[in-house]
């Protein structure tokens, strides 16, 4: 019977290797911290491509990472995004407030080169590329249409905890995004 139970779960995580390219993986920094902590401390981490697209699947040679370390006790989400074989120029990226299959507005800017971020975004470097930063309550724009209201840091860590955020590399080729990524979605 152990082995029976021992067998099943190697071949449940092999299973999930093989289908694990585009699932959320969330570690904890500190293996010691408990229940409470784990709430406020994460890391998510995806991978983007064309075909999480949305309203359509994109085929596009380019792909990216995304991760997203979350600490709601001192109001802070670290990002660091790549992106590589993008078919057009970068323009923007993003973290939208929206579902899968959902277009929504945008929270917060991670770079643009079109002049339409806050004060002191920064630019998106030609691809292949690396770009990180600190999310802070002041970089919450909203989106106000959804309820989100600028500077409301706890509603976008609720929507990716919830999987109703994601984020989205826009280019000159696809001014909707050209890669993407649903972050959270098994965060619970």
């Amino acid at each position: 019977m152990m082995i029976r139970r021992w067998y099943g779960a190697v071949a449940s995580v092999v299973a999930l290797l093989a289908a694990g390219a585009g699932t959320v993986r969330i570690a904890y920094g500190n293996a010691d911290r408990n229940d409470d902590d784990r709430e406020r401390w994460g890391v998510v981490r995806e991978r983007l491509t064309g075909h999480q697209e949305d309203p359509l699947a994109i085929s596009t040679s380019g792909d990216g990472g995304f991760s997203l370390t979350v600490n709601e006790e001192g109001q802070e989400l670290t990002y660091r995004l790549s992106y590589q074989g993008l078919e057009g120029n970068v323009t923007q990226a993003h973290i939208h407030l929206g579902g899968r299959a959902q277009s929504g507005g945008i929270s917060t800017f991670l770079c643009t080169n079109l002049g339409n971020g806050p004060a002191g975004t920064q630019s998106c470097p030609a691809a292949p590329a690396t770009v990180s930063g600190t999310i802070r309550p002041v970089d919450v724009i909203g989106p106000t249409a959804q309820g989100v209201a600028p500077g409301q840091f706890g509603e976008l860590v609720a929507a990716v905890r919830a999987g109703a955020a994601y984020v989205n590399v826009h280019s000159s080729l696809y001014p909707g995004g050209e890669i993407r990524a649903q972050l959270g979605r098994h965060w619970h």
